[in-house]
């Protein structure tokens, strides 16, 4: 099976001025996990996770030793606040993640997943010439057993 016959598509994008606040409604608004970030020419550049939404001091891997100080470490509810209104004029640029992991719509299913196993990575942006034409998240994999 190729990239083609799972990606979503049509991709939504956001620019590199983008705010964090302006990211984090349009994920929310369609129930998204990452959106990928392009310049001015709509060429892929980054791309911002929902992880990219927790502090990075306070970022911890998922797995199992990772889950037990996620859940154990208590913040006071003040720090937080404060750091996410601190967060919500930065933008896009500030906090993408690049260069990117991509696929082509031509790939094959099996070597994407195992590009997210190699690379521990959820999403995948599917290009065509540098520009986002669909994605593939980890979640989507879902499809391929109903």
């Amino acid at each position: 099976m190729q990239v083609q016959e799972l990606m979503i598509r049509p991709v939504v994008v956001v620019r590199e001025h983008a705010t964090l606040e302006e990211i984090a409604q349009l994920m929310l608004q369609r129930r998204i996990g990452s959106v990928p970030v392009v310049d001015d020419r709509g060429k892929l550049c980054g791309i911002v996770t929902d992880s990219d939404f927790m502090p990075r001091e306070y970022r911890a891997p998922f797995e199992l030793k990772g889950w037990a100080y996620l859940f154990g470490f208590q913040m006071l509810r003040d720090k937080i606040q404060r750091i996410y209104e601190n967060s919500r004029t930065r933008t896009a640029a500030e906090i993408m993640s690049f260069p990117v992991i991509t696929a082509t719509e031509d790939a094959e299913i099996d070597a994407v997943v195992n590009t997210m196993l190699a690379y521990q990575v959820h999403h995948i942006p599917v290009v065509r010439g540098g520009v986002p034409v669909g994605m593939v998240a980890r979640h989507d994999l879902l499809l391929m057993m109903v």
